[in-house]
């Protein structure tokens, strides 16, 4: 075998550690993600004139910022996780970065869905707040999130965490003696390069304020469905319909569906205004 196939037997999830709390290289990528994002969202802001203030996207970066963690960790818990109810009984434990035996092991367990709802919740919150066109929030989110996802999933390979399915393909990754497909480069691929390069290709064609955003929803969702085909299914639900339909592939077309119907809508409405 390659060193390639064998990466993980030579590679330490752990970057270092700060008074005995460990880093790992997941969180180092979760951060270089959001800085990515909204990198880019302010060279966007600049580059296409949006008419959004740097104090304003600041201050709306924050309130997203809170919206994805406790979506993503509360979507988990309700979409993933068998102890739903325990969580859900016992709030205070949510966010509990300690074991039973006090031990700090980080806060685990997030989904993107779940973020993706905390994300629309806090942004209609922000928006609303503001007084400003939740819509132009959408298109700069739906540009600016796929380069930052891209170090997402980077993080989760570096963490061995959401491994592929079983291949025989010279590309795969040895884990726990199983050569698997290395999806969360798959991922990264899919719903982090080719989203970001589709829409921001098409984003000077846009019919709407929103259009922008809309679009992301449904290109990730189907990167995603297509993604699903590489990635073992969550250990604790498995396939949950037809023998092969993953929670992610019906919870992404759930979100791709409802935003093609919404695309169509905004386009109907658009058109009716400009004819």
């Amino acid at each position: 075998m390659t060193m390639w196939n064998t990466i993980y037997s030579h590679f330490e999830p752990v970057a270092f550690s700060i008074f005995g709390i460990l880093v790992h290289w997941y969180g180092i990528m979760y951060v270089l993600a959001l800085l990515v994002a909204l990198f880019v969202a302010k060279w966007l802001v600049k580059k296409d004139s949006y008419p959004i203030s740097n104090v304003m996207l600041d201050s709306y970066f924050i309130w997203a910022e809170v919206g994805v963690i406790l979506g993503a960790r509360l979507g988990y818990i309700i979409f993933y996780d068998p102890y739903a109810l325990y969580y859900l009984g016992k709030p205070w434990q949510i966010f509990n970065p300690f074991d039973h035996n006090g031990q700090f092991v980080g806060i685990r367990g997030m989904s993107y869905h779940g973020a993706v709802i905390g994300f629309l919740i806090a942004s209609i919150l922000f928006a609303k707040a503001k007084k400003m066109d939740f819509w132009l929030f959408m298109d700069l989110a739906g540009l600016s999130i796929p380069l930052g996802y891209v170090f997402g999933r980077i993080g989760n390979f570096l963490n061995q965490e959401l491994v592929g399915r079983e291949t025989t393909s010279g590309i795969g990754i040895l884990v726990d003696g199983i050569l698997r497909h290395p999806s969360q480069l798959y991922e990264a691929f899919l719903e982090g390069i080719i989203v970001f390069v589709l829409l921001y290709l098409y984003r000077k064609r846009a019919r709407f304020i929103g259009e922008i955003g809309i679009l992301y929803g449904m290109l990730y969702s189907l990167m995603r469905f297509i993604a699903e085909f590489f990635r073992e299914p969550d250990a604790q639900l498995g396939f949950i319909a037809f023998g092969w339909l993953t929670q992610g592939q019906l919870l992404s077309l759930f979100i791709g569906g409802f935003c093609f119907a919404l695309w169509l809508h905004k386009g109907v409405q658009n058109k009716g205004k400009n004819g």
